[in-house]
């Protein structure tokens, strides 16, 4: 098939690191223009790419034959580029997460759906095999019992900028950041039925904090497999694992190496790999334009997501509470299951 035209909207850290990358390395997408608000990196880019370039989405979206758009901007902004997107007729592939809240993510799926335009959001790890070979291993360990994860950084200022107000990122670590691991519990696991969630925020003098930077959030499934979840983005070092214990064994997924051990440790059998997968960002733009031409299922569509809201929704409410909280509820109440 020929080539989809794309274009970048937004040019910060996850355009240069990965989506970038990735649509130029990709089978069915080319790269025919760029967007973002800060003139200064919009000229960089500008003359590195040599494309066509815009301040404005709006200008961009109405100059530009486009099939989809990539965005990659702050929490707040999501919104807005996709209603005038979708009204455009123009396909969308977005960073994480869905949307700032539960609410919002139902009127993103509205506008989807109402405008007949196709959307997923970006999450690499389901592109990547050590993540996906899971799958091949889960078996092999017998009886789940309970499921540890953990995803910690260390950031010295992690209120900076936008992420530090809750009207324009919706949520703290739990909602950016802790995205990843809510999204490897829902495709390993499905959507838990009991959320219990508590968190803080480190506070610098007497700065006022409106997002939390460190959470614990329990939960379990029909009482018979119970996990947790540490997250926190004050916390060194850089640590992130997810580790599946079962009755004849152990499954432990670490970022580029999944191993099988025995119930005492002993590694059986390993998969590593040393650098990045530099594959999953091409693989998953390449997928999505599968998606754009019906030859794939979307896979990472508002439908499935808004179990991931869901489930944050539901941990900002069991906080507020102090109470264990069934995200499946919130999916009842919008007809979905």
């Amino acid at each position: 098939m020929d080539k989809l035209r794309v274009a970048m909207v937004g040019l910060g850290h996850q355009a240069e690191e990965d989506h970038i990358p990735g649509i130029m390395e990709s089978e069915f997408a080319k790269l025919v223009a760029i967007c973002d608000p800060d003139e200064e990196r919009l000229l960089i880019w500008k003359n590195k790419l040599n494309l066509p370039a815009y301040k404005d989405y709006k200008e961009l979206l109405h100059n530009e034959k486009l099939d989809f758009v990539i965005i990659a901007t702050p929490h707040d902004s999501h919104l807005e580029i996709v209603n005038e997107a979708a009204k455009n007729g123009v396909h969308i592939l977005k960073e994480k997460p869905l949307a700032k809240c539960l609410a919002e993510a139902k009127v993103i799926k509205d506008v989807c759906n109402q405008n007949k335009i196709y959307l997923s959001v970006t999450l690499q790890r389901r592109f990547n095999p050590i993540y996906s070979t899971f799958f091949q291993l889960i078996d092999k360990i017998g009886d789940i019992s309970y499921i540890e994860m953990k995803y910690c950084l260390f950031s010295s200022e992690p209120h900076n900028g936008w992420r530090g107000c809750k009207n324009k990122c919706g949520g703290g670590c739990i909602l950016d950041m802790g995205y990843h691991m809510v999204d490897m519990l829902i495709w390993y696991f499905g959507l838990p039925d009991r959320v219990f969630a508590d968190f803080s925020s480190v506070r610098n003098g007497e700065e006022s904090v409106e997002v939390e930077d460190n959470a614990t959030i329990g939960f379990s499934f029909n009482n018979s497999i119970s996990g947790s979840i540490i997250l926190s983005r004050y916390y060194s070092p850089k640590t992130e694992y997810i580790k599946v214990i079962g009755s004849k064994g152990i499954l432990f997924v670490e970022r580029g190496k999944i191993s099988r051990l025995k119930s005492n440790g002993e590694v059986i059998e390993a998969l590593t790999r040393e650098n990045a997968w530099s594959t999953a960002a091409s693989n998953q733009i390449d997928y999505f334009c599968k998606v754009v031409e019906g030859q794939r299922e979307n896979i990472s569509g508002p439908e499935m997501h808004l179990k991931h809201m869901s489930f944050i929704e539901a941990c900002y409410l069991s906080r507020k509470k102090g109470e264990f909280i069934n995200p499946h509820n919130f999916l009842e109440e919008d007809g979905n299951k």
